[in-house]
């Protein structure tokens, strides 16, 4: 903690990045590549998961706050309540925001994403503060870059619904976690994902079932619909059913030590005016 401004920043690790262009069309066999462009668009739009923390954000977190946040709320008591000295993987979770904000907590923080805007985010704000960060450009489903036990904590706040199946997410953050490490990730209710979407039933307050869990953009929407997404720049998604999001994790060795629900503030569908529609867990490696 005691570090300098200036040798803080000079840790930081460079990202080469690929040009961005968007397919004519989506297969299922490049999701990621896919997303990783609508997650450059976003960023470059300002979207709300993409604007830096200020200052006073990251003067906070230097006096040992744990400001990142899984959910819309604070992370429950006990979670993580002091960062100081871990080794954190910010998993899926570049934009300026949660990484940050543990490096300035006193983390040793490492952030992986699949957009490269997203990381430039990141960088912006770590050499605005002189904080030290490690940005690696990648896949969630594969953390072979790192070797086994290589962090106390996982930080993987909502967006495995951007990858079609989660059981590679969770049995790479269990061979990356140190034994006694704790993953804390976040992720939609599977409701959200059920619902149909035509704007005329939202209008009316109706929620109409449409979908069945799994849920999967790709095989679930028209053509026409799939060409919509494409033309507003949106990334796919699928909803994971809850044996695959929390099962899963336990399937991959985890156990559930902690869950959380949380109401989206700004509700986008009318199911989420009804239910908690965020769900966080808590789950640790065994020592």
């Amino acid at each position: 903690m005691g570090d300098s401004r200036a040798a803080r920043a000079s840790a930081l690790i460079s990202v080469s990045l690929p040009e961005d262009k968007m397919p004519d069309a989506v297969q299922q066999h490049d999701v990621f590549h896919y997303n990783q462009v609508a997650w450059d668009r976003q960023a470059r739009a300002d979207c709300e998961w993409s604007r830096p923390v200020d200052a006073a954000a990251i003067a906070e977190a230097r006096q040992g706050s744990v400001l990142a946040k899984l959910t819309p709320g604070p992370l429950p008591a006990g979670w993580l309540d002091d960062a100081l000295g871990l080794d954190i993987l910010c998993l899926a979770s570049g934009g300026g925001q949660q990484g940050p904000q543990l490096a300035a907590a006193g983390a040793r923080t490492t952030v992986l994403d699949a957009s490269a805007e997203q990381l430039a985010r990141d960088r912006e704000v770590a050499e605005r503060e002189g904080l030290a960060l490690r940005l690696e450009h990648g896949d969630m489903r594969d953390l072979s870059r790192f070797a086994d036990a290589s962090f106390d904590c996982v930080f993987h706040p909502i967006s495995n619904l951007y990858v079609p199946d989660v059981a590679p997410v969770w049995r790479e953050c269990f061979r990356v976690l140190h034994p006694g490490g704790r993953l804390l990730a976040s992720f939609y209710n599977p409701a959200v994902f059920v619902a149909d979407r035509d704007p005329a039933l939202v209008e009316q307050g109706l929620i109409r079932p449409r979908f069945a869990i799994p849920y999967a953009d790709p095989a679930h929407l028209s053509e026409a619909e799939l060409a919509a997404k494409r033309t507003r720049g949106e990334a796919l998604v699928f909803g994971h059913s809850l044996a695959d999001l929390i099962g899963g994790q336990m399937a991959a060795g985890f156990l559930i030590a902690g869950f959380h629900e949380d109401w989206q503030p700004r509700p986008r569908f009318l199911i989420d005016r009804y239910l908690p529609t965020f769900i966080a867990t808590r789950a640790l490696k065994p020592a």
